[in-house]
């Protein structure tokens, strides 16, 4: 200090006493606060000489108004960063920055065990089913119109049900009369072997495998004494007056001619073309 000096601004004589130079001017503590103190940008009230000043990107804070913008912290000795004209504290700085929960939309900050799925993060224990509420954790799951199911879930709510056994189809399958059955469900009512992916017939709402039908359900031609099934060539049947035949073996007893679409006569339990039953 000069012993012989006066203020800059009010000419007080400076010997002796505390002043500050500013831009090479002496300035006396009171107008040094009233004319070249730095605004706080916090509190909005000059930093006085007396104040522990800090500073950052042209901005001033007295050391106890430098604060975390969320969480208020002070900041004096910490680290922070600045964001948007803030000053964060480097927890809240995280959260900040951190994605959102899908579930809670709380941040999911770094460390934290975390799904991600089609652009969207969650919470390991906010990615849940849709409809037990139950983490998914690192189980299989689907989605349906934007909801995830766990597997269980999508199997009782949208899985087709078996006719059969009432439990969900979740593969393949086989639909019969409109409706659903597990493969091996669909069986024979007779042997029990699976029909998927194999001939079979019904009777009477029964299903049978060929072999079955032909032995326990058929009847039997009154011609050859072989099964009606209904297969292959045998496809067409006659029936008349309680008797079954195919209509290859309708033919008369006499000339053989075959009479499945043709006028007959019936005599003694057998049949005759019109040319044949005249000779009897």
């Amino acid at each position: 200090m000069a012993s012989r000096s006066n203020c800059f601004y009010c000419r007080e004589e400076l010997s002796g006493k505390k002043f500050v130079r500013k831009d090479e001017k002496q300035v006396c503590v009171r107008c040094f606060d009233k004319f070249c103190a730095n605004t706080c940008t916090e509190c909005r009230r000059p930093i006085s000489t007396d104040s522990k000043e800090l500073h950052h990107k042209g901005r001033y804070w007295h050391s106890d108004c430098f604060r975390c913008a969320k969480c208020y912290k002070n900041l004096a000795k910490e680290s922070f960063t600045s964001k948007d004209d803030r000053i964060l504290c480097g927890t809240c700085s995280s959260r900040e920055d951190a994605p959102r929960c899908h579930g809670c939309y709380k941040p999911i900050l770094a460390g934290t065990e975390n799904v991600e799925y089609k652009g969207n993060s969650w919470h390991d224990e906010c990615f849940i089913c849709y409809q037990c509420q139950k983490p998914i954790g690192s189980k299989s799951f689907i989605t349906k119109n934007n909801n995830i199911y766990c597997g269980p879930c999508h199997e009782k709510k949208f899985a087709k049900q078996c006719a059969c056994c009432k439990k969900p189809i979740t593969t393949g399958g086989v639909n019969y009369q409109d409706q659903p059955w597990h493969s091996e469900c669909f069986m024979c009512s007779s042997c029990r072997k699976p029909l998927a992916g194999t001939r079979f017939t019904s009777h009477e709402e029964k299903v049978y495998c060929v072999d079955c039908y032909k032995s326990t359900v058929a009847k039997k031609c009154s011609g050859c004494q072989n099964p009606i099934t209904g297969f292959g060539k045998a496809t067409n049947v006659v029936n008349y007056e309680g008797g079954s035949w195919h209509d290859y073996c309708f033919n008369c007893k006499k000339c053989s001619l075959n009479l499945a679409e043709k006028r007959f006569v019936a005599h003694s339990g057998d049949i005759y073309c019109s040319d044949c039953s005249k000779k009897l």
